[in-house]
Order: structure tokens, then sequence, then C-alpha cells
């Protein structure tokens, strides 16, 4: 799905017709009312990026000079963090999903409100 998450409320970001985009938004503003948000501070498990030496070296020779790298790679580390959850998210994307698709049956014969 093309969503992304901005202050509470959704943002379309180019997905679907501007007829189905339209019906989406009503909806949002309908759902966002009946299924407000709740937050709650979560612990979740995040990973971040880092580059080890493997212990090899790689080494070239270049006439009478010799240049050794240590050779590099790059492993995942767990990490615990808070992060603050809309615990009803879920539940009111349903909805709302449900909600534009119904509209747009409606109007147009078809979910994705298609011409």
């Amino acid at each position: 799905m093309c969503l992304a998450g901005v202050s509470g409320m959704l943002l379309l970001s180019g997905c679907g017709t501007p007829e189905y985009r339209a019906e989406r938004t009503q909806c949002e503003a309908e759902w966002m009312l009946k299924i407000p948000p709740v937050f709650r501070d979560e612990r979740v498990t995040k990973h971040r990026s880092e580059r080890r030496p493997t212990g090899e070296t790689k080494c070239e020779t270049t006439g009478a000079t010799t240049l050794c790298q240590p050779v590099m790679e790059t492993v995942s580390i767990p990490y615990t963090a808070i992060e603050t959850v809309d615990i009803r998210k879920t539940q009111r994307d349903a909805q709302i999903s449900a909600c534009a698709a119904r509209a747009c049956t409606l109007k147009f014969g078809n979910g994705k409100c298609e011409t």
C-alpha cells in the first residue's frame, strides 16, 4: 500500500486514481473521528548497520610497494528503542480501506474508482 503516517493522519503519495484518493480522504476524516488514535509507548527491536573488520587483510603490491587494507563486512546490530505507536491504527486503516472501496463501488462499479 502507498501510505505514510504523518502526525496521526494518513498521506497518500501518488496511489490510485484521483477519485480513489478523494474517497479515501473522506473516509479517513470519518474514521479518525469514529476510531481516534490511542497512543502508547512500546519497546521495539530495531537494527542498525555497522562496518567491522573481518580479521582478514587484502594486500596489493605495485612495484616495490605493498599496500594492505583490512577486509570489512557490514553487520546488523539489534538494539531496543521505545516508540510511540497508535494501537488503533490497524483497525482504523481496515475501516478506511473498506469505506473507500464501498464508495468507489457505488460510484464507479469497482473498488478502485477506475473509470
